[in-house]
């Protein structure tokens, strides 16, 4: 045999081998994905307490002016919501189209994305999650895959990379309404006529959300100090995140953000959003 011949040889068992680990790694990633998601479908109450004004009578004006706008009374209190999305990704100042589904718990307990990003050969997939089993365990992860073959991120098991996901999740549980009542943890407090902060008792350790509310009671911003470290110095430090509800809808009950944009450094002069969303169905 030919040192040509010896040579491709080696190579093509070299990348057979390199296909063999990356659909094995792929396939314990997804197999995680779905057993976080498992966990937080079941979750889920069969019959919540139902949504009554007297709930909030107690708290401040502008968060009985939310409730008032966004819980009908009588609406079943589910803390758990599926998501369907659509929009587009942004990244390194490319736009590309993203499809996505997500399942998302209540704060203390989590959440999984698990999204479509590109096209062509720039497509990728895979998943986000963050996951609270139980005191003193966290999960938490991002993992997408260039084809379900070449890993392009596959991070996370680290306190940083919980932390930036726990208040990803605090953020969104403007699509759970629910999980913002006082009787499930969340405390409200009024910072100015259209603005509050709103903290979890279970979550103490994160920086509180801030809210904007127009006259009706929609948010229109909300933004909160993230342990990120989506900066130039590539360091993990507080820094804001958040962005604008651009469009709101009533789905079962609740009124919810439908149409969205995110990003780092929200309010600052370089905040660039690269999550643009809309929900195209919602199942609580």
């Amino acid at each position: 045999m030919t040192l040509l011949k010896l040579t491709l040889l080696a190579t093509a068992s070299l990348l057979l081998v390199a296909i063999a680990l990356g659909v094995w790694m792929h396939s314990r990633d997804t197999a995680q994905m779905r057993r976080v998601w498992a966990a937080l479908e079941g979750a889920r109450q069969a019959d919540p307490p139902r949504y009554s004004p007297a709930m909030v009578a107690d708290l401040p004006e502008i968060a009985q002016r939310y409730f008032a706008r966004t819980i009908e009374p009588g609406t079943p209190l589910h803390r758990v919501v599926r998501l369907e999305m659509e929009g587009s990704f942004i990244m390194n100042g490319t736009e590309m189209p993203m499809s996505a589904q997500q399942i998302l718990a209540p704060p203390a307990r989590g959440f999984v994305w698990r999204a479509a990003v590109g096209s062509g050969f720039m497509r990728f997939a895979g998943s986000d999650g963050y996951h609270v089993p139980g005191e003193g365990t966290v999960d938490s992860w991002t993992k997408f895959w260039l084809h379900d073959l070449i890993p392009l991120a596959r991070v996370g098991g680290t306190d940083d990379h919980a932390r930036a996901a726990a208040t990803r999740v605090m953020m969104e549980s403007i699509w759970a309404p629910a999980s913002l009542l006082p009787q499930f943890g969340a405390q409200w407090s009024q910072t100015g006529p259209d603005t509050a902060e709103v903290r979890f008792a279970d979550t103490p350790d994160l920086a509180p959300m801030q809210f904007t509310f127009n006259a009706e009671g929609d948010p229109l911003e909300v933004t909160a100090l993230r342990w990120t470290n989506a900066n130039a110095d590539k360091i993990y430090r507080l820094q804001p995140f958040g962005g604008r509800i651009l469009e709101t809808g009533v789905i079962q009950g609740f009124r919810i953000p439908v149409r969205v944009e995110m990003g780092n450094l929200f309010g600052t002069p370089d905040y660039a959003p690269f999550f643009l969303a809309r929900i195209t169905r919602a199942e609580f």
